[in-house]
This record gives structure tokens, C-alpha cells and sequence, in this order.
């Protein structure tokens, strides 16, 4: 059986410019999405923190905006392909995800159906109006109803299907809170700090889940560091995703000098996303991005912020953001030839 050592961030505070000892840890979806998918694969995983801490979720992750059904960012992305055949030509930002129910697309889809239109008719529609939405700054609803599109739907309806697709955000997020209390590795973690070299090699694989936290208590840690060369020198897998990476920079010089990973091709969570999230703007106390070229990474990221993206480089996998979980957990099945 393959065993993966699952480390997690068990770091609670984050110095930011205008919010010094902001609330942080890791992310719940990552965590939690990773963790299910090892496990039904049949991998051994043994949840991990540096000091043995119980770890926490980070409090920003747990906001409905961030637990949106898989059904519903599908439609929504369908959507919006209608009006964007090239990445640069049309910016999709965390701003119009989140605050323009822009989203909801599916759900007002099923209702525009109901009152007769038929799936063509009703994503015609809706695309129409979602691209006025996106380039004027204006929410969805809205639109549909100032600009005659709402195919004869009451503003009634349309709202209710914002409020379903809230009420059905806040129901996963609480499921997911729910599953990942019930694993008890995250209850009880393992302490990195106190195993040995050896027992470190009896693992076949590390993967570390995103959240702010990662890049409080992971980079200049010395076991993280032990971590990454005993897996490395038996080129082991080493997975990570979102703020991550930032586990990379404890990795020790090689023996001519230079970083471990240097010269790798590697992805994280982007400068553009840091800056459009809530925490980022309240001022990064550095970005990782930048950080993870600076000690000498290849960095390669998705043509468009919040796109899944993965990177694999011998025996390194990395992932961009949230939206990468699922794929950068495959990978490392694939790499562990568990699928």
C-alpha cells in the first residue's frame, strides 16, 4: 500500500499589512477533497503538522462563495466560453465569481425551461446577459430584467434562484466542515518534528494542501526541509497545491549550490490571484509567486487566473489554486500508479 505524508499547516495567524495577526490556516476544500480521493484510491495517508498542532480551516475558505457546486461552476464556464474563444481575450476575476451571480446561471437556466424555453434558448439568454454583466460591472439579474432577456421569468424567480444557489453553498460548506471533522488525522495529527529520517523514508509520496497558513509555518521550517530531501533523494513523489509550494523554500542547496528545485517547473497560486482575493488585498506579507522564481523555479501558470492548472516536473506535481484540487490529486495517483 502506498503511504502519503499528508502535511498540513497547523499555523493560525497570518502578519498582514493592514491586518497583523489575521486569522488563517488551510484550505478546506483542498484538504478535504484531496484526503477523500488518496484514501478511495487505497493510499495510506497519515495527516501531518509540523509541531503536532491540530491544524484549523482557514476562516476566509469557509465563505459560501468558495464551496459553489461542481453543476454550477460547469454551467457558468459554458456560459461564458460563449463570449470568450481565446483566454486573453476576456478576464474572468474572483469579483465576478462571487459577486455578480453570475454563477447561478444553471439555476435561472431551469427556470427560464420551466416557463417554456427550451436549454438552447434558455443558455442563449443567459449568455447574452452574462456578458453584459461581465463587461458593465453589473449583476446578472439585474441585467436579464433592464435589458429584456429574462424570457418572460418574474424577478421573483430569477432572485430565488440566487438564493437557492446560496442556500446550496452553505449546505456543502457545512457537509464538508462535517466530513473533514469526522477524519481522525485531522483531530490528531502526526508531529513531522518527531520522526526520524527513517521513518520519513517509509513514506512513498508528500502532498500539502493551499491556504494562506502554508506560507507562515512551512518555508523556513528545518523537518520540512528533512522532509523534502529524504523523498527527494529516493525520488519520491512531492506534490503541492495553491500557497503550498511554499513548503519548497525550505528545501536545502544542492551539493553544487544551488536550490533543490531548481530549474523545475512549478506552479502556485498566482501574484493576479493574490490580488484579487480578500486576504491578498489586505497586504501580503510576501508573494509566493515571486518568491518561488526568485529561488530559481521555472514558473508556469494557466493562461487566465482561476483556471485548473498542473504542473508535473519529474518528480515534483504542483497545482495553481482551489479549482486544481481534483487534478493535482490525480496526479499523484498517477505518479503512485494508484489510478
Amino acid at each position: 500500500m502506498s503511504r502519503i505524508a499528508y502535511l498540513v499547516s497547523s499555523a493560525r495567524e497570518i502578519d498582514l499589512r493592514d491586518s497583523p495577526c489575521h486569522p488563517t490556516g488551510f484550505w478546506l476544500e483542498e484538504a478535504l477533497l484531496s484526503y477523500e480521493r488518496f484514501v478511495a484510491a487505497g493510499a495510506e495517508v497519515v495527516v501531518m503538522t509540523p509541531d503536532g498542532k491540530v491544524p484549523t480551516p482557514d476562516p476566509y475558505g469557509l465563505e459560501p462563495i468558495f464551496h459553489y457546486p461542481a453543476d454550477d461552476r460547469d454551467y457558468f464556464a459554458s456560459v461564458y466560453r460563449t463570449f470568450h474563444h481565446d483566454p486573453d481575450d476576456i478576464r474572468i476575476t474572483l469579483h465576478h465569481t462571487t459577486e455578480l451571480d453570475l454563477v447561478a446561471s444553471r439555476r435561472i437556466a431551469q427556470r427560464l425551461m420551466a416557463a417554456g424555453r427550451t436549454p438552447a434558448d434558455a443558455h442563449e439568454l443567459i449568455s447574452r446577459a452574462a456578458k453584459i454583466a461581465w463587461r458593465e460591472d453589473r449583476k446578472l439579474v439585474d441585467v436579464m430584467l433592464a435589458e429584456g432577456l429574462d424570457g418572460g421569468v418574474g424577478e421573483a424567480a430569477l432572485r430565488d434562484a440566487v438564493d437557492e444557489l446560496n442556500a446550496a453553498s452553505r449546505a456543502l460548506r457545512d457537509d464538508r466542515i462535517a466530513r473533514l471533522e469526522a477524519i481522525e488525522g485531522f483531530r490528531s495529527p502526526v508531529s513531522l518534528s518527531s520522526l526520524d529520517d527513517d521513518q520519513l523514508s517509509g513514506f512513498d509520496a508528500m502532498f500539502a494542501p493551499g491556504g494562506h497558513g502554508p506560507m507562515v509555518d512551512l518555508p523556513a521550517n528545518p523537518d520540512v526541509g528533512r522532509l523534502l530531501s529524504v523523498l527527494h533523494a529516493k525520488n519520491s513523489t512531492i506534490a503541492a497545491l495553491c500557497h503550498a509550494p511554499a513548503l519548497l523554500l525550505a528545501a536545502p542547496d544542492r551539493g553544487d549550490g544551488q536550490w533543490m528545485f531548481e530549474g523545475f517547473r512549478l506552479t502556485s497560486y498566482t501574484n493576479d490571484e493574490e490580488d484579487q482575493n480578500a486576504i491578498g488585498r489586505l497586504g501580503m506579507p510576501w508573494l509566493l509567486a515571486s518568491a518561488l522564481q526568485n529561488a530559481g523555479a521555472i514558473f508556469d501558470d494557466a493562461a487566465y487566473p482561476w483556471a485548473s492548472h498542473v504542473v508535473v516536473d519529474r518528480n515534483l506535481i504542483t497545482g495553481q489554486n482551489p479549482y486544481s484540487t481534483e487534478a493535482t490529486a490525480d496526479a499523484v495517483l498517477k505518479a503512485l500508479e494508484l489510478q
